[in-house]
């Protein structure tokens, strides 16, 4: 806490004033947390002031808000570039990020415990934000930007919070997650000039290699770059008393079809909402159970036991693979390919259908996504249809990205796809558009073969594990027994296995 106090000090964060009449001050509370690392042990203990921003007025206290973060789906498409193009991958931690914003608008906090003032009746004017405050992102992203773009960098169009500096002798990818940065880049003396400034104006915390980045577990090889949420799914383990579990073969049973149903309502919803929260974050690096959290999502404001259960099914494969991952190999091709299907009428409840897609960088997966179909489809040709126009989108952005980081596709992208009304011919004409512009180009592909079929619906064991081979992820560790944590270097050599017994898959 006393370490937090000197911090407000140093960047003046506040000035103690009398507070002005008919002016009413927002309260002020401390948050503490425990930090670990990835291996589980800690790394610090962490007290925050942070403002009571929901008592703020909006047009009076705020006006603008919004917190700009890197896609999740551009994260791992860097790092998958990254490892075909053997890119350094650094990361930084700034230290209190929301203190350096300046702020345009007159707030008024209480005074906290342990900060002195004269008299009663006095308060905190903000100068700079705070922790807490609405616009608090915005003045953080806003001063950033003036940095980073005075010293050569561009940001994207297609992703507010990358960064890109490209001049004759080096590229540099500047990725940015709250206070979280991704340097990715072919000049490590660029780095260090970046490193340097940033520094200076923020003071930050140069954490070296890219190896434990928002809970994603990274591990360098000469093979290529494994990503996992390990910790993160043994901690989802533990705190829901399933670590010592029965596991299963697959994430949710294909002869159970979750609607709203009668059944005995579920009692504890906000733990249920928690737990569904952790699985979709957890889908940052598991699309095997994309499919089942999207259903179990649906269920959030009523859930029943019959949806309760099937959660927990989900914990007890997890438990059978906690440590899988998706693998980034240094030697695959830069060539997108995607895949797109759709489950007809798959909702019980609303009769949508449900689409599937996902794409591949060469042989490393970087997009994926299951939902449920704005619209009706009087048939599976509408919603095929429907499915292969929003993968299609989903393309374009992928491709305006890969333009943006100056990157050449060795040949169009390759689709995947399986063989009137007002939306239907809308979607016709962007497909249409596209294949006529060269953008995509589609290819039949039988049932068997389908990988967008994983994110459609729930499948058996056989089935299930044929189409997981074919997304490229691999278990760096072996299932444990029991709730310890191993270190990512300590297992260079199960990881090789892995990547062997992956290729033997591919090629087979």
């Amino acid at each position: 806490m006393q370490n937090e106090l000197t911090a407000l000090r140093q960047t003046g964060t506040w000035q103690i004033v009398d507070l002005p009449p008919a002016v009413k001050s927002i309260g002020c509370r401390w948050i503490f947390k425990v930090k670990h690392n990835a291996h589980g042990s800690v790394e610090r203990y962490k007290a925050r002031l942070v403002a009571k921003g929901y008592n703020q007025i909006k047009g009076l206290d705020y006006f603008d808000t919004y917190s700009p973060v890197a896609k999740l789906r551009t994260v791992r498409f860097i790092i998958a570039l990254a490892s075909i193009k053997t890119w350094h991958l650094h990361q930084l931690d700034v230290n209190n990020v929301f203190l350096h914003g300046e702020l345009q608008e007159d707030v008024y906090m209480t005074i906290s415990q342990g900060v002195p003032h004269s008299k009663p009746n006095q308060v905190c004017k903000l100068t700079k934000s705070l922790y807490g405050l609405k616009q608090a992102s915005k003045q953080w992203y806003e001063k950033l930007t003036i940095i980073l773009l005075s010293h050569g960098y561009k940001y994207s169009t297609f992703d507010a919070a990358m960064f890109i500096k490209s001049i004759s002798s080096s590229f540099t990818v500047l990725l940015v997650y709250v206070d979280d940065v991704i340097l990715a880049g072919i000049s490590i003396s660029e780095f260090t000039f970046i490193k340097s400034v940033l520094h200076d104006a923020f003071k930050i915390k140069d954490l070296g290699q890219l190896k434990y980045f928002l809970g994603l577990e990274v591990a360098h090889s000469k093979s290529g770059i494994s990503l996992c949420q390990r910790k993160y799914c043994l901690d989802l383990l533990t705190d829901s008393r399933l670590i010592g579990s029965k596991p299963v073969s697959t994430p949710s049973d294909p002869s159970i079809k979750l609607h709203n149903d009668s059944v005995i309502p579920f009692p504890d919803i906000p733990a249920y909402r928690r737990l569904i929260g952790r699985l979709l974050y957890l889908n940052t690096t598991r699309p095997d159970i994309t499919y089942i959290t999207q259903q179990l999502s649906q269920f959030h404001s009523n859930p029943t036991q019959t949806h309760h259960t099937a959660a927990m099914r989900v914990l007890r494969y997890l438990k059978s693979c906690p440590g899988r991952g998706l693998f980034f190999p240094r030697n695959s091709s830069l060539q997108i390919k995607g895949y797109t299907d759709a489950d007809w009428a798959g909702c019980k409840n609303t009769r949508r259908s449900i689409s599937g897609q996902c794409f591949f960088l060469g042989d490393p997966l970087i997009s994926w996504r299951t939902k449920k179909q704005l619209t009706i489809s009087r048939s599976s040709f509408e919603a095929e249809y429907s499915a292969l126009a929003s993968a299609t989108c989903e393309l374009q952005w992928l491709l305006y990205l890969i333009k943006d980081l100056g990157v050449q596709c060795i040949k169009p992208p390759d689709f995947g796809v399986h063989e009137r009304t007002k939306h239907l011919e809308i979607d016709c004409h962007i497909v249409r558009e596209k294949l006529q512009a060269g953008l995509i180009k589609h290819l039949p592909i039988s049932s068997k073969d389908q990988v967008a079929d994983f994110f459609t619906k729930s499948l058996l064991p056989q089935p299930f594990n044929l189409l997981l081979s074919k997304l490229g992820m691999l278990d760096i560790y072996h299932p444990p027994t029991c709730g310890g944590i191993l270190n990512i270097e300590e297992n260079t050599e199960n990881t090789q296995h892995s990547i062997d017994a992956l290729q033997h898959k591919k090629a087979t």
